[in-house]
């Protein structure tokens, strides 16, 4: 089992201070949740039914109707590399690490390559990436990621592109094109986790062909999502408004936390998270976890995630313990 953000209680009993102190900025997950409607009891008595609109609603809202709704953006991560051959897959390292172990459970090579044009340089029949990056914040360009799925599908290849950060600056989103007619090669994967902050109510969502989309269906089974998971998602892929006031502040929170952390690093961002690169990833995570700041680190890399506060006392907070920080020379 792979280590993630989130682990909040375990860093509360690991430091000894109260959970109730902590700020938790080490998930990347819109610290203000979708504001959910009262939901009708007979959501937890029925059983999920096809045809209750949330097809429809992310149709609309992804701009693709070839989708299949998931317990989460994990349970494609999990399923999809059963349904390739085993061969050799190219993926743009760091990544979110279950990507990786799910293809090697399945029997598949991964070569951990740098950039995009390594990655298709290396002439592997498939190409698996982040975009934006998790963990790096880097986005590649929309046209890069048309451009390689277009190589990969004139050599019968795939690119498999997991967006589950995009949804707040969704400029470079490819997800309307996959499993389309012109770029049939090409998978997507997206999440309500993140951008909506609904990471508890587990939906998410794939983007391929009728072939793919229906041998995943299979893997899963009935009912994969709850009637009440199902009743939240559709309310949030409907409301334009929210998503158009929470873009706007997301982007403006980021590029905030983006100053307060430029002096102790080179900083990337999305909006909802900073990465700082730093030789002093393992001091700054110690740092801020002893003064009830939980972040993500990522030593291998020289990488520290940091998610955004919640509110402006959780500012302040941070504020304060960036401009204490004495890091080593």
């Amino acid at each position: 089992m792979l280590e993630h953000g989130g682990r909040l209680r375990l860093a509360a009993q690991h430091y000894a201070t109260p959970l109730a102190d902590w700020i938790d900025l080490s998930t990347g997950i819109n610290p203000e949740i979708y504001p959910v409607a009262p939901i009708d009891p007979l959501c937890w008595q029925r059983l999920p039914e096809d045809g209750d609109g949330l097809e429809a609603a992310a149709a609309v809202y992804y701009g693709n109707e070839r989708l299949l709704v998931l317990p989460g953006s994990q349970a494609a991560i999990q399923g999809l590399p059963a349904l390739f051959r085993q061969v050799t897959v190219a993926c743009l390292s760091p990544l979110y690490e279950e990507h990786a172990q799910g293809w090697e459970r399945a029997g598949h090579r991964l070569r951990r390559l740098p950039t995009l044009q390594r990655a298709l340089a290396a002439g592997t029949p498939n190409v698996l990436l982040c975009n934006p990056n998790n963990p790096t914040a880097i986005e590649l360009p929309r046209s890069d990621l048309l451009d390689a799925a277009e190589k990969l599908r004139q050599r019968g290849g795939w690119l498999i592109v997991d967006e589950a950060f995009v949804d707040a600056e969704p400029e470079n989103a490819v997800v309307a094109l996959a499993g389309g007619e012109e770029l049939p090669n090409l998978i997507v994967l997206r999440s309500l986790g993140k951008f909506f902050g609904l990471a508890g109510a587990r939906v998410g969502f794939v983007f391929a062909t009728a072939e793919k989309l229906d041998r995943l269906r299979e893997i899963l089974g009935p009912w994969p999502v709850s009637n009440p998971s199902r009743f939240v998602a559709r309310r949030a892929l409907e409301d334009f408004a929210w998503q158009a006031t929470t873009r706007k502040r997301l982007v403006a929170a980021s590029q905030r936390l983006a100053a307060l952390l430029a002096p102790h690093g080179e900083v990337t961002r999305t909006a909802l998270f900073c990465t700082l690169k730093t030789p002093h990833t393992a001091v700054l995570y110690e740092y801020f976890a002893r003064r009830a700041i939980l972040t993500r680190r990522f030593d291998a890399h020289g990488l520290l995630r940091v998610g955004l506060p919640g509110h402006e006392v959780q500012w302040q907070r941070l504020a304060a313990a960036l401009g204490e920080a004495n890091l080593p020379c």
